[in-house]
């Protein structure tokens, strides 16, 4: 099926890894929020979407990734961080993105989320980005 997100997850040391393929729309949104949420409610910290098998990106993907993003960047950080550097965005050292495709890399700049998600080129990047990172 076309239509279908499938989601499967990935560990790297204490880095939890969901790949998604197919199309994060209206459909598939709510699942991967409970993916996600599952996950934070076991402990995770640190999250990586692999989005290198991604086909479709609508609106509801993105509130999909902006609730994660929520859920993932401790508020009282934001906040704090928000105080210290007025002019700059905050960038979520949790929640990153990896092996984004041009298409979905312009639906996400456009939406503004590359202020504050990073994104790198590939899983390989992504999952460096994490080295030494500690989770309290």
């Amino acid at each position: 099926m076309d239509n279908m997100l499938t989601i499967t997850k990935s560990m790297e040391g204490n880095v939890a890894v969901l790949h998604l393929a197919g199309r994060l729309d209206g459909q598939s949104d709510n699942a991967l929020i409970k993916f996600a949420q599952d996950e934070h409610n076991a402990g995770m910290r640190l999250l990586l979407l692999d989005l290198s098998q991604l086909d479709m990106l609508t609106s509801a993907g993105l509130r999909a990734f902006h609730t994660i993003y929520k859920l993932f960047s401790p508020r009282a950080e934001v906040e704090e961080w928000e105080r210290k550097h007025r002019d700059e965005p905050y960038k979520s050292t949790y929640f990153k993105l990896a092996g984004i495709t041009p298409e979905i890399y312009y639906v996400l700049n456009i939406a503004g989320f590359l202020h504050n998600i990073p994104v790198f080129a590939d899983l390989h990047d992504g999952l460096h980005s994490f080295k030494d990172q500690s989770v309290s």
